[in-house]
C-alpha cells in the first residue's frame, strides 16, 4: 500500500513514518513538504491514501486538495490546526474524506486510515458489471465509474460510495443512522450535516437540480427514483 503525506513540519512527516513502521509494517510513504510537490507525488505515486496538511508553505491545501480532485478521486484525510466548523466543511466539500484536528493520537491517524480504505473497499455492487439509473445514469461496477448522458462523472470516494448505497436501495428510503454507519461507520446520527454537504455535492454532479432523482424524505432520509 502507498501512503502520500502533504505536511511541511518535518517532525510529523517522521512521526507518522515510524507510526507505519512500527503498526502498520510493508506501507511506502512518500512524503512532500509543499502544496505543489504534493500534487507532483500523487501524480507519481498514485497512492491508496493522501493525508494533507492545510497549512502550507506555497499552496493552501483547500486548493491542493481542489486540484488533486481534479484527476483522482483518491481517498484524503485532512491533517491541520484549524478546529473551526467553517474549515472542517470547507475540507468536506472540497472532497476530503476526513478530519483530524492537531494535536492527534498517531495510533487514531492510523486506526482513521483503515477505516477510509476498509468503507472505500466495501463499497461494491456485485451483479452484472454496470447498472443503469432510468435512461442518463449509468453506474460501471468493475471501474467504479459513473456516467450521465454518456459523459463521465468524476466523484470523490464518498461520493461514489453515497451514491452506490442509494442505488442498491432503489425506491427505498434509506434513513440518516444507515447512512452514517455504512459511510461514514459511525452509530448516531445526531450530525447530519455531512450527509446533507454530500447529498448536496452529488446532487450537483448528477444535474439533479431542482432533485428529481434523489429526493429527500423530512426527518427520515433520502430515497433515489428510479
Amino acid at each position: 500500500m502507498k501512503v502520500v503525506v502533504i505536511e511541511d513540519e518535518k517532525a510529523i512527516i517522521d512521526a507518522v513514518n515510524l507510526a507505519f513502521e512500527f503498526r502498520w509494517p510493508g506501507v511506502k510513504l512518500a512524503a512532500a513538504m509543499t502544496g505543489k510537490d504534493g500534487i507532483g507525488a500523487v501524480k507519481k505515486e498514485s497512492p491508496d491514501v493522501v493525508i494533507l496538511d492545510i497549512n502550507l508553505p506555497d499552496l493552501s491545501g483547500f486548493d491542493v486538495l481542489k486540484e488533486i480532485r481534479t484527476f483522482s478521486s483518491v481517498p484524503v484525510i485532512i491533517l491541520t490546526v484549524r478546529s473551526d466548523d467553517a474549515d472542517m466543511l470547507r475540507g468536506l466539500e472540497g472532497g476530503a474524506d476526513d478530519y483530524i484536528i492537531k494535536p492527534f493520537n498517531y495510533l487514531t491517524l492510523l486506526a482513521r486510515v483503515k477505516t477510509v480504505l476498509r468503507r472505500t473497499e466495501k463499497t461494491s455492487l456485485k451483479n452484472g458489471q454496470s447498472i443503469s439509473v432510468g435512461s442518463r445514469l449509468k453506474i460501471d461496477i468493475m471501474d467504479q465509474k459513473v456516467r450521465l448522458d454518456d459523459k463521465p462523472v468524476k466523484l470523490t470516494p464518498v461520493e461514489y460510495r453515497l451514491l452506490v448505497l442509494l442505488v442498491k436501495n432503489k425506491d427505498k428510503v434509506v434513513g440518516y443512522r444507515q447512512i452514517m454507519e455504512e459511510i461514514w461507520e459511525k452509530d448516531e446520527c445526531r450530525d447530519t450535516e455531512n450527509v446533507r454537504i454530500y447529498i448536496r455535492r452529488l446532487r450537483k454532479k448528477l444535474q439533479d437540480t431542482p432533485p428529481n432523482l434523489i429526493l429527500n424524505k423530512h426527518g427520515s432520509g433520502y430515497m433515489l427514483k428510479s
